[in-house]
């Protein structure tokens, strides 16, 4: 059976947790906002470090996302799988490769409402270390604590 999905939008198969969560950047320039997106920006003011093969996102790019937790350095990392460029929605979506904690993929999306512009992210996933497996409730905050901060990323940005 074929699966045609929407942009973050994943079946709901067995093992693996999906969340969509959303917020009013406070800004009302598309464009700004998508330029500190596409160009990792906001990755890095959520407090990762990153490493990217391309200065901007685009299809393939590789992208080695680190995050320190305490004296420990989780590593993660992803390729991008969609990318996401209309008048009014800008982002991309990657998927983990092998070393992640997590097996699935992860989208950042910008949308143009009437209300103003609007960030989600939006991910399903599985563990796919024995790190990630054990860790349990400790690795869903991790990543609910992760997502959190990509959400307030713009807040730490400066408006441009």
């Amino acid at each position: 059976m074929s699966y045609e999905r929407r942009v973050g939008e994943w079946p709901d198969l067995p093992g693996r947790r999906t969340f969509r969560r959303a917020r009013l950047i406070g800004r009302d320039d598309l464009t700004a906002a998508a330029g500190a997106l596409m160009s990792w920006r906001v990755h890095e003011a959520a407090g990762l470090r990153i490493e990217p093969s391309t200065a901007t996102v685009a299809m393939g790019s590789v992208v080695r996302l680190s995050l320190r937790i305490g004296r420990l350095a989780v590593k993660a990392p992803c390729r991008v799988v969609e990318k996401i460029e209309d008048a009014d929605r800008v982002g991309f979506a990657y998927g983990t490769l092998l070393g992640h904690p997590e097996s699935g993929e992860e989208l950042f999306l910008l949308e143009r409402t009437e209300r103003g512009v609007t960030f989600t992210v939006a991910a399903s996933s599985r563990p796919s270390s024995i790190l990630a497996r054990v860790g349990g409730p400790v690795t869903h905050g991790v990543q609910q604590l992760v997502t959190s901060r990509y959400l307030r990323a713009f807040d730490r940005l400066p408006h441009q």
